[in-house]
């Protein structure tokens, strides 16, 4: 989204969450928490699984790339937050603002695209176990990821340039961050085709990959029906990671992106805003590790080892 600017001030104010010293002050210390607690566990998932030569497989390698897109998504939003929570001046430039809605919109069209390729992949490992070495091999693998980070920047990068933004006083954004749909409130320019842009690359990155991962899991349940009970609870658990990071992520980005832009509430945004920029990230490592049985292993035993080390 490129912006520009009618008032005299090229600076654009962030009114966060509150104006309350002691509770911005107590705000820094959680968001301070959760986005080191990120930045771990997500380093942590992307090591164990370059290291461990038995994860070598293409499901832990969607699982690599969407650990990456937490922390650039998280990254694009939290260090800017923390220093906005301590700071009497809460501004940002129009450059940086329009740098921050691109990532942010890159970035989560990069990660609905990442969530519905990894549905594909559990399909093809459930419903076509003999034909997955040959569908799913390593060069499909890197073409296809390929193909979402090219994809999605294609489908936010040329409609921004394409459909520029003009913003009029007032410069104030009701939101923590630059987030298209609050600052698009700010145009004094005819934003009907930016309404249609919006809507129309939610679909794309949005409800299209949503509906690839309902088809995908409407098949593996068929699939899983089909099979012995004793078989049956293993191989679904090997979805269940994937159906609570979707339902977390998609159910969010939905009520933000896809709900109404002129009437909605403006905190309402900031709170689903928070929930799948900041939290959503946070829990991703610690649902894979939960709830996959060889990561869990892998990272015990390197505790494990460290500990012997260490000892």
């Amino acid at each position: 989204m490129a912006l520009t600017n009618q008032t005299i001030d090229s600076d654009l104010i962030l009114l966060g969450f509150t104006d309350s010293r002691k509770i911005n002050f107590l705000l820094f210390f959680i968001f301070l928490i959760i986005y080191v607690v990120t930045m771990y566990g997500n380093s942590l998932i992307i090591c164990i699984i370059l290291i461990s030569r038995h994860l070598h497989l293409p499901m832990y390698f969607f699982l690599t790339n969407l650990s990456f897109i937490d922390l650039c998504n998280i990254s694009c939003a939290v260090p800017k937050l923390l220093m906005d929570l301590i700071s009497t001046q809460r501004t940002i430039s129009l450059i940086a603002c329009s740098v921050q809605v691109f990532f942010l919109l890159w970035i989560g069209a990069n990660e609905c695209m990442l969530l519905a390729l990894m549905a594909y992949d559990r399909y093809v490992a459930i419903c076509h176990p003999l034909h997955y070495a040959m569908v799913i091999r390593w060069s499909v693998c890197y073409w296809l990821t390929a193909f979402v980070w090219t994809f999605s920047f294609l489908i936010v990068f040329l409609p921004s340039i394409a459909m520029p933004v003009t913003l009029c006083y007032p410069n104030e954004v009701n939101h923590f961050l630059c987030e298209a749909v609050a600052v698009i409130k700010l145009a004094c320019s005819n934003i009907r085709n930016n309404d249609i842009y919006i809507f129309f690359s939610g679909f794309i990155s949005l409800l299209f990959p949503f509906l690839i991962i309902i088809v995908s899991y409407i098949c593996i349940i068929f699939s899983i029906l089909k099979i012995s009970s004793a078989g049956r609870s293993k191989a679904f658990s090997t979805c269940t990671s994937h159906i609570t990071v979707v339902a977390l992520y998609f159910g969010s980005g939905m009520i933000t992106i896809l709900g109404p832009s002129k009437d909605a509430s403006s905190d309402q945004e900031k709170y689903v805003s928070v929930f799948y920029i900041i939290i959503s990230p946070m829990l991703n490592p610690f649902i894979y590790s939960l709830n996959n049985r060889d990561v869990k292993q892998t990272i015990v035993k390197i505790f494990l080892s460290l500990k012997k080390t260490n000892g």
